[in-house]
């Protein structure tokens, strides 16, 4: 699935290229309505215990507006070089993460990611200390463990703004760890 032009929150001011829109709290946000049309279209075809997110800088900005939106159909997500902004409050479900980021990142900078990657391991209620989970080329990932089962992964590289090749092995194997729970018999 490919976004359309989009006004930009660090780049394309003019909206001329594609992207997504990353607010949840916007009433007209055609984008959520375009995953739920999406999502409708193929419920029935899919493992509803194995839906994932996944998406680098403005997409990784829509993986958290759908984690905000619509977190009960999603097993696990992983953003790449993105930060929550203003839908941080609006993440109130715990999920599994992984987030890629690049400490020299120079569009969004590490330090805004950082204070995404603190909220969710707050949010999922994760041990302080992290252990070490993979490596690859040049990426390093640590996790976070989560009494409640929604751990998070550190994976984080010294380059910057860039979706490393490394990287989408890490990410399937992290989605085939995590099946989301089935709700509770009543």
């Amino acid at each position: 699935m490919q976004g359309l032009p989009t006004v930009g929150q660090l780049t394309d001011p003019e909206g001329k290229r594609s992207g997504w829109n990353a607010d949840p709290a916007d009433a007209d946000n055609r984008d959520l309505k375009f995953f739920d049309a999406v999502y409708d279209a193929l419920k029935e075809e899919i493992d509803a215990d194995r839906i994932y997110c996944t998406g680098h800088s403005n997409g990784g900005s829509f993986t958290y507006c759908l984690w905000a939106a619509r977190s009960a159909l999603f097993a696990a997500v992983a953003p790449s070089s993105a930060a929550v902004g203003r839908s941080r409050m609006q993440i109130t479900t715990p999920l599994p993460a992984l987030h890629l980021a690049g400490r020299t990142d120079p569009l969004v900078k590490y330090a805004w990611q950082e204070q995404t990657m603190q909220f969710i391991r707050k949010l999922n209620r994760c041990a302080d200390a992290g252990t070490p989970w993979a490596t690859s080329g040049d990426l390093a990932a640590t996790c976070y463990p989560s009494e409640g089962g929604t751990p998070f992964i550190s994976l984080i590289h010294p380059g910057g703004h860039r979706f490393p090749e490394e990287a989408p092995p890490l990410m399937v194997r992290f989605f085939k760890e995590h099946a989301r729970s089935p709700a509770p018999q009543e």
